[in-house]
Parts: structure tokens; sequence; C-alpha cells
């Protein structure tokens, strides 16, 4: 039976250090001087006294001290078929926020609408926030301005909402209030 000092201790390592296992934390243990052998606890002899895996890692165990594995990172399946090439105007719009910084490092955004058959900048809004309703009415001028497009791209998932919700057509259907 391994002594309670050292569960105390390996508790203590692990709550400090989350992402350690139990070999790191091993090490941990081993430069305070505590040693684990295959049948228990032992001071270490030296600097070359190493440290056997069973008991240390039976511990670990015991204590719930494992540390969960992470996910792999998302990535799409497959391939996408490549996007059909705009033909005429209004066929496709692309919605795209840049930010920067003036000098004395105050941020301001910008909503920029791009027509994909002309390439045709069809309107830029800057300021130093943009909210999603701002955006819909810059959207809504836009359409009253230039038609109301077949389709709206953005790779920014902050455009997701302003993509996803329908645009007024002009005098026939009510325009968004904010």
């Amino acid at each position: 039976m391994a002594r309670p000092d050292i569960r105390e201790e390996m508790g203590k390592l692990a709550a400090n250090r989350r992402r350690f296992g139990y070999r790191r934390l091993g090490v941990l243990l081993e430069r305070k001087g505590m040693v684990m052998n295959h049948i228990g606890a032992r001071k270490a002899k030296g600097p070359g006294d190493l440290l056997q895996g069973g008991a240390l890692y039976r511990l670990y165990r015991e204590e719930g001290l494992s540390v969960r594995r992470r996910r792999g990172r998302k990535r799409a399946r497959g391939s996408r078929p490549p996007m059909p090439e705009a033909l005429r105007p209004n066929q496709r719009w692309s919605l795209d926020f840049v930010s920067d910084t003036f000098g004395a490092s105050r941020r301001f955004r910008i909503l920029a609408v791009n027509g994909d058959c002309c390439r045709e900048n069809l309107g830029l809004v800057a300021d130093t926030s943009i909210s999603g309703a701002r955006a819909a009415r810059e959207l809504d001028a836009m359409v009253r301005l230039h038609g109301k497009p077949v389709s709206i791209v953005s790779e920014s998932p902050m455009a997701a909402p302003l993509v996803r919700a329908p645009l007024a057509t002009g005098p026939s259907s009510p325009a968004r209030r904010s």
C-alpha cells in the first residue's frame, strides 16, 4: 500500500498541472524525493533512481486523475464541388468583414460587399463596431440600390446570420426594423 503523503502530493501536482499524465507527475515526485517501485513507495537513493510505472499508474487511476483525451479537430469530409461562376449581375454577392487598427490602437471594422460577376464593390461600411442589425440595414439599402441577389456567400462566421436571413425586396415586402 502506498503512503498517503504520495497520494496527497500527486493530487496537489495534478491540480496545478491538469494536462500532465502519470509519467510527468512521476518525474515531479522523483524531484521531490518520492519514488515508487513496483511494490510501493520508497525514498529516492540518488538522481539516477528510476520510477517504476505500475504502482504509480495504479495510484493515478485510483485517485481519478486521468487526463481526458482531446478530440481531434473537425475537418470537412470529402471535397466540395467548386462554386459555379457568377455569369450575370446580382447572381451572387460576397460579404467579408475586415478589421484594422488606428495608430492609437483603436480597432475599426469594414463590411465589404462585392458583386462576383463584375467584381464590383457594391458597398463598404466602416465603423468601430458593426452590429448585426446595422449590417442588415446596410444590406437592405444595397438591395434597394442594386436589386436583390440570387445568393450571398461569406467565409466569415460572423456574417452567417446575415447570409441566412431573407433580404427585403423593395416596396412589396416590409423592410427590417432595428
